[in-house]
């Protein structure tokens, strides 16, 4: 199976997006807090989203309540940010 539907929740500001092909789609939701992504993420998975991604402003324990939450019903991944981007990240968010 190819994947045809891919979901990006991205922290920031609240607005969804959808873009896509006829054999692809993707569907970005912005949210302001990372709890946010736990019910944007269960609406994907009844949408037929086969793979989630979390940006960078999700911790590693966000993702983890979030995959528990979709009872591991799709993959989730997490954006990472090396050593040399800490600075810029933690001015970004703070």
């Amino acid at each position: 199976m190819a994947l045809g539907k891919f979901g990006f929740i991205v922290t920031g500001d609240n607005f969804e997006q959808m873009q896509g092909t006829s054999t692809f789609s993707m569907k970005v939701v912005g949210v302001k807090n990372p709890e946010q992504g736990i019910e944007v993420a269960k609406e994907m998975v009844k949408e037929g989203v086969q793979l989630i991604e979390l940006c960078g402003g999700f911790s590693p324990v966000w993702a983890g309540k979030i995959i528990e939450a979709i009872n591991y019903a799709v993959p989730v991944g997490v954006v990472a940010y090396g050593p040399e981007s800490i600075d810029a990240m933690h001015e970004l968010f703070s």
